[in-house]
């Protein structure tokens, strides 16, 4: 690791990078101590890739989760974020956001562990943390109210969206959080849609500062028609 990283100042430069709105001293000493304790408790327990250099930590999981605060706009947002590990995309968006509500969904009880940690230490309320699996509906039943459904655990866009079809109703939108071969699984989505009952209805493009590639976000809605 690089003992003389400044996290705070990178994580500036990537927002205005890429443009996303600047945060405030609050935000940022909030997703400061995050990363803190991110590093101590992976001393401990898997919750990323033990070799992750500090800059990778700040663009694939800070940086990366970031991207999804320009869609969470609305009245009362609710995300529903399935198999957040360590609580990417969804916790770091509720400490630069606190006003969202926030159910995570991780059935691994370690990881649990330190959801609840991080939840304590930046005193955040209104975060729901179900030891469960998506499907588990008597835990996290169809109707919770949520306004938005994201997961960077699931790796295609198909099965992702079979996942979270039960918790579709007007106005919530599904975001799949994806990397270059974006459009070979929405292919294969489009392919195998039998009823039609969800479609795309936008797509932004994001390219993180040090890593390169391309990311994706894909919104989805129930299909108006249908």
């Amino acid at each position: 690791m690089e003992d003389d990283f400044d996290f705070i100042a990178g994580l500036c430069q990537g927002c205005d990078s890429i443009g996303l709105p600047e945060l405030d001293d609050d935000v940022l000493n909030r997703l400061y101590t995050y990363f803190k304790e991110l590093k101590r408790w992976n001393k401990k327990i898997n919750l990323i890739a033990k070799k992750t250099t500090d800059s990778e930590i700040l663009e694939k999981h800070f940086l990366d989760s970031l991207t999804l605060l320009p869609l969470l706009a609305g009245e009362s947002p609710h995300i529903l974020d399935i198999g957040t590990g360590a609580g990417f995309p969804g916790l770091v968006c509720k400490a630069a956001k606190p006003e969202l509500k926030l159910t995570l969904v991780e059935p691994r009880q370690k990881r649990v562990a330190f959801l609840s940690h991080i939840t304590r230490t930046l005193q955040l309320e209104n975060v729901s943390i179900m030891d469960c699996r998506a499907e588990d509906e008597a835990m996290l039943p169809s109707d919770g109210g949520y306004t938005h459904i994201t997961s960077r655990a699931v790796s295609e866009v198909k099965v992702f969206l079979e996942m979270s079809s039960r918790f579709m109703k007007p106005g919530v939108q599904i975001i799949c959080m994806k990397g270059p071969k974006w459009e070979e699984e929405l292919a294969l989505w489009e392919q195998n849609q039998g009823s039609r009952q969800i479609q795309l209805i936008s797509r932004k493009e994001y390219r993180l500062p040090q890593l390169k590639g391309s990311r994706h976000l894909l919104v989805f809605e129930q299909n108006k028609i249908v």
